[in-house]
């Protein structure tokens, strides 16, 4: 098992998709920092040299003129007003929740990539690790050797996990590094409030708890690593069921993208709850923030990715295994 996983960690050397998905990586860490470095040059331009207090205290009051727009929905109203009690929480415990620094930056861009941009980095390599050995005739090749056909496809899920590892380790190591040098290195054991939950479309703050930024960064990472390795599962199925990679790449692209747009549009179909693409961002639950349905969980996403992991893994050897080779 041992050398079929080398062998298959050496293909995709070969192909140099890792090294391309690192440089992506790093050129949009490098974009993203910039547009960060703006938005604190301007914040200081408009309101000049301020402590971050007062710069919470502008915010929540543009916040709440947003809210006097007639124009805006009932979800986007109800989603503003939370964001206004938790500033408020933050300016009451005397609490900067945008401590500067490289750790800060890492977690704000891990928050806002974890639902499409590092899963389309996993998709990359999980799209083609079956369709495209089967679209080359290689497959076969394999097939021949004195190995059962599950140990070739396991080998092959055993490389995409050490790929999904490698991707979220990389993002994390370039995120630090790269914004580090316009926002500095320290902050790691800045003050972080969790604990918000939202009942009745109110905030509740009787679970709240600090924690120390290293901390919270390990928990948002750990949630980054399960949420891309359950997208890699299911592309790794398409891979499977699927002769071509593009049509795989398809299916996922659209499905993602849907689920991005149907985040915001799902308040009131609840059945779709049970969708993987609307429970991928599973970070806001440590940040508090609304979830998409009401009455979803941390616990209830974890465990409806983890089914759907699950059973697009129990299709793919189910599959492998039996289909005829041609």
């Amino acid at each position: 098992m041992i050398k079929l996983v080398q062998n298959e960690m050496l293909k995709l050397v070969r192909k140099k998709k890792l090294l391309v998905i690192a440089l992506i990586i790093g050129v949009l860490v490098s974009l993203f920092t910039y547009a960060q470095f703006k938005i604190v040059e301007r914040t200081v331009e408009r309101l000049g040299e301020v402590d971050w207090r007062t710069t919470l205290q502008q915010q929540i009051i543009d916040t709440q003129n947003r809210l006097t727009s007639s124009r805006i929905s009932d979800e986007w109203r109800s989603q503003l007003q939370l964001r206004i009690q938790q500033q408020q929480y933050y300016l009451d415990q005397d609490i900067n929740p945008m401590e500067p620094g490289a750790p800060t930056f890492m977690r704000m861009f891990a928050e806002n990539s974890i639902n499409l941009f590092i899963p389309l980095m996993v998709m990359v390599v999980a799209a083609d690790l079956v369709s495209s050995e089967r679209s080359a005739g290689t497959v076969k090749l394999l097939l021949t050797r004195p190995v059962k056909r599950w140990k070739i496809l396991m080998s092959k899920y055993i490389s995409l996990v050490l790929s999904v590892s490698f991707i979220v380790a990389i993002f994390g190591v370039l995120s630090y590094l790269i914004s580090g040098i316009v926002f500095g290195y320290g902050g790691w054991k800045a003050p972080v409030i969790t604990g918000f939950t939202v009942e009745g479309g109110e905030l509740n703050t009787a679970g709240v708890h600090l924690i120390p930024q290293w901390q919270y960064l390990f928990m948002v990472f750990g949630l980054v690593w399960f949420v891309a390795l359950v997208v890699g599962t299911l592309t790794f199925m398409l891979s499977v069921l699927m002769r071509s990679t593009a049509a795989g790449m398809g299916v996922m692209l659209a499905a993602l993208i849907a689920g991005a747009i149907l985040n915001n549009m799902v308040a009131s179909w609840e059945s779709a709850k049970y969708l993987f693409m609307i429970n991928l961002k599973i970070t806001d639950y440590l940040a508090g923030n609304t979830p998409p349905i009401e009455g979803m969980t941390l616990g209830f996403s974890l465990v409806v990715l983890a089914a759907w992991g699950l059973a697009a893994l129990a299709v793919s050897f189910s599959v492998f295994t039996r289909q005829d080779v041609y």
